[in-house]
């Protein structure tokens, strides 16, 4: 009768269980998809996500449209060029060759490629891998945009940006940087003998059965292939790229499933020794012993203090990122095919959410009288020489960038931690020696601020434009090959949106100048003799850059 008794427990125990963990799987099926049709439209451009934890799928979705002009809905088979997702393919082939003897992470890159100007440096693999060689990357080349489309040999590319002056002295600094990578390209083909893309294809995805994973192609026939889109006013195709430029930095082609794989194969040491695959993961520091907070291919970060490794993907038409938490053995991977539409922070929120640490919701804001707030309120002297200003407005507390117009709302989670609407960035301020210190946390990003006497600057003055006026700036501004603005008029205000990019509005401080609160940027318009608009110019971070309309 007792065994009897324990029996029927243990089914009802089990029985609860499972309906918890199903219940639990459903919950978090439901808000997933909140996030993501939040931002991606059933009739716009779409998104294909997957998270999984221990290999095991806990979601799979697609939303949105693979092909606008077709209305081919977006499902989660769909292949995308995943941009700069491609390093960690070119930085595990770097691996593979070194466990095989056949470079050195100390060569340097005279090694492979004799004549390349170092101009006395010494520029090594590791170097290139980290982002602290200090070679001019070619994405940042004003001149890049006349070339873009033209189809180049590796070899013959490096001559575009080998000549450029340097950014700076190998391992000084951390600048992200495209031409390093399209050199560990070539290099992998003239140790290896054989071409980037057939030891991607034969070494990794034929390895690990990635069957829709590609070397990009433009005139292959790619099976689910995702179309890829900008939008200004409207949705419109992608700029076209030659997909011999982004190579080792960023063409491959690939899908949410495969990612998986990817990522599983990475996880479980299939292509190096764990030893090996560990220096992808290290947290580098430079030549000053900073961290860069970026391995090899991989960068390092933090989700509410639980470690993460991270990368993101930027091409025309399409945009990429995916997330992995090693002490959860949780993947996040989520792919969109609009330059207009950022998976960031969604992925971050997903991947939050799935490891139970989601991100800061305002409706749990605690309430604090007028002096707890007015505590922390002053100007605050990080160390990296920036000001920070936190100021009371109606009851609400403001955090302000020295250099940017723009105001954040910061919410109280107790008396001395407050945490902005994003989500993932916080303040933590404490009394030391008497003085207030504020520490700022973006993430794995950390800076401490102490309270100085300096005054916040008061906010730019916005005069109105009437709608006729503003209706004469709209139009298409190139400020070079390949890179637009364009402004468009709503009703009395203005925006600005340059390609690839985010909308952003415009507030006028005179009738043909005005100015962005999101970032420090003023933009001025010029007229003719006959008093048309023929051009504007853009004043951003010291850079004057002019521009001509279509």
């Amino acid at each position: 009768m007792k065994i009897h008794s324990f029996l029927k427990a243990s089914v009802l125990i089990i029985s609860c269980a499972l309906y918890f963990n199903s219940s639990q799987a459903q919950s978090l099926e439901a808000k997933i998809d909140k996030i993501l049709s939040n931002q991606f439209k059933s009739n716009e451009t779409g998104v294909s996500a997957l998270v999984a934890k221990d290999g095991k799928i806990l979601y799979r979705k697609a939303f949105g449209k693979a092909n606008l002009e077709l209305d081919v809905n977006m499902t989660s088979e769909n292949v995308f060029e995943v941009g700069s997702i491609t390093k960690q393919f070119t930085s595990v082939s770097i691996l593979m060759l070194l466990e095989e003897g056949k470079l050195s992470l100390e060569d340097e890159i005279t090694k492979f490629i004799p004549d390349y100007p170092t101009n006395g440096k010494k520029i090594t693999v590791h170097h290139l891998l980290t982002h602290t060689s200090g070679i001019k990357s070619y994405t940042s080349i004003q001149s890049f945009g006349k070339v873009m489309t033209i189809d180049e040999t590796p070899l013959k590319f490096i001559d575009f940006f080998k000549n450029e002056p340097m950014d700076f002295d190998p391992g000084e600094k951390y600048l992200y940087n495209n031409s390093a990578y399209f050199i560990l390209g070539y290099i992998i083909e003239k140790v290896s003998g054989t071409s980037y893309p057939k030891f991607i294809q034969e070494r990794i995805f034929d390895k690990i059965d990635m069957k829709s994973s590609y070397y990009g192609s433009h005139t292959k026939l790619i099976k689910n292939r995702a179309s890829g889109y900008e939008k200004t006013d409207e949705f419109v195709n992608a700029q076209y790229i030659s997909l011999t430029l982004p190579y080792a930095a960023g063409s491959i082609m690939s899908s949410v499933d495969d990612m998986l794989k990817w990522q599983t194969a990475i996880h479980t040491n299939v292509f190096v020794k764990k030893e090996t695959i560990n220096k992808a993961f290290t947290n580098y520091r430079l030549n000053n012993g900073d961290k860069i907070n970026y391995g090899y291919g991989w960068s390092l970060n933090e989700i509410n203090d639980v470690p993460t490794i991270e990368h993101g993907g930027a091409i025309p038409g399409y945009l990429s990122m995916g997330i992995f938490v090693p002490s959860e053995n949780v993947y996040v991977i989520v792919f969109s095919n609009c330059g207009c539409q950022l998976p960031e922070a969604k992925a971050l929120e997903i991947a939050a959410l799935t490891i139970n640490k989601p991100k800061f919701d305002i409706s749990s804001a605690v309430k604090l009288s007028k002096e707890q707030l007015n505590n922390w309120v002053g100007t605050y002297a990080f160390d990296n020489q920036i000001l920070r200003f936190i100021t009371l407005k109606e009851g609400q507390l403001f955090s302000q960038r020295e250099g940017s117009p723009e105001l954040f709302k910061i919410y109280p989670t107790s008396p001395t931690s407050f945490t902005f609407e994003e989500g993932f960035i916080s303040y933590d301020f404490s009394l030391k020696d008497g003085k207030k210190v504020a520490l700022f946390k973006n993430r794995i990003n950390r800076e401490t601020g102490v309270f100085t006497d300096e005054k916040a600057p008061k906010e730019k003055e916005v005069i109105t434009v009437s709608a006729d006026v503003l209706k004469t700036y709209e139009g298409v501004f190139e400020i070079q090959p390949g890179f637009d603005l364009t402004i468009t008029a709503k009703e009395n205000q203005l925006f600005a949106q340059a390609t690839g990019q985010a909308q952003f509005e415009l507030f006028a401080s005179l009738e043909t100048k005005f100015f962005l609160k999101v970032v420090k940027a003023e933009v001025e318009f010029h007229k003719n003799e006959k008093g048309e608009i023929i051009a504007l110019t853009l004043y951003q971070g010291g850079n004057v850059m002019k521009a001509t309309k279509k």
